[in-house]
């Protein structure tokens, strides 16, 4: 049964930091390239960022946040720093492979 669970979310201020956490299973976790997606109100769900072996960004989001994966974990990583307020959304786990895969999301809001 492939499962993909997010954590970490939870609300924070502007300018402030949170890591997200993904554990895998299910399926061959090394083989599979993983990303982050969220979707905020009212707006389509959108690509944060990537990883095979190396991170790929999204503009919004370069130099803000790092993506990092642990295959012997079978865990992937978001670290959010200098967080806005437009990053508020829900954060999706994606596993894209053979077949895709996604996790239930969890909630980001960045407000003061």
């Amino acid at each position: 049964q492939v499962q993909l669970v997010e954590s970490g979310g939870g609300l924070v201020q502007p300018g402030g930091s949170l890591r997200l956490s993904c554990a895998a299973s299910g399926f061959t976790f090394s083989s599979y390239v993983m990303s982050w997606y969220r979707q905020a109100p009212g707006k389509e769900r959108e690509l944060v960022a990537a990883i095979a072996n190396t991170g790929s960004y999204a503009d919004s989001v370069k130099g803000r946040f790092t993506i990092s994966r642990d295959n012997a974990k079978n865990t992937v990583h978001l670290q959010m720093n200098s967080l806005k307020p437009e990053d508020t959304a829900v954060y999706y786990c994606k596993a894209r492979g053979r077949y895709d895969y996604w996790g239930q999301g969890t909630q980001v809001t960045v407000s003061s």
